[in-house]
């Protein structure tokens, strides 16, 4: 069984997951880290060069590659986009919605272009949460609000969500 982790940058796809993974004895990827790996760039460099339907698609093909066995998965906030990789993803394990309201993404994500977020030129960081809610919802098997006092409650919660 895998369990994999969609939502917005910063709503800790990465940081919950790693703790949830240990926790539960299982294998983490982030699979951004398997794409700036397999092209040898950072994110911020790949949206540069390949422009962001460029990046879309580079990202929907290597998320739907992706081979895990007992592992949580944390792709990026922009794997929604990708219908084959979304398809593969709720083949291979339960997607679990890391939701976090507007006011909470904008406070915790300082600069969204520096971090490698995938976002159309004059887009606001509004528009874009806009776009990608119902899609993190629609591919959701559960969702867990992750607005939480600590870092320790939001991984509790995630846990027993799972449990």
């Amino acid at each position: 069984m895998n369990y994999i982790f969609i939502g917005m940058p910063t709503s800790g796809k990465s940081t919950v997951g790693v703790l949830v993974a240990k926790a539960l004895g299982m294998g983490f990827v982030d699979t951004d880290l398997v794409i700036q790996n397999r092209y040898q760039k950072k994110l911020s460099q790949l949206i540069e060069e390949k422009g962001v339907e460029g990046f879309k698609r580079l990202e929907n093909e290597v998320n739907a590659s992706i081979d895990a066995q007992n592992s949580v998965i944390a792709p990026g906030g922009s794997a929604v986009y990708g219908k084959e990789a979304m398809e593969h993803f709720r083949a291979i394990g339960k997607v679990v919605y890391l939701r976090l309201p507007f006011e909470a993404v904008e406070k915790r994500l300082k600069n969204a272009r520096a971090r490698g977020v995938v976002m159309p030129e004059g887009y606001t960081l509004k528009e874009l949460y806009d776009e990608r809610v119902p899609l993190y919802e629609k591919y959701a098997h559960m969702i867990v609000d992750c607005d939480r006092e600590t870092l320790d409650d939001t991984v509790e919660a995630v846990l027993s969500l799972l449990s």
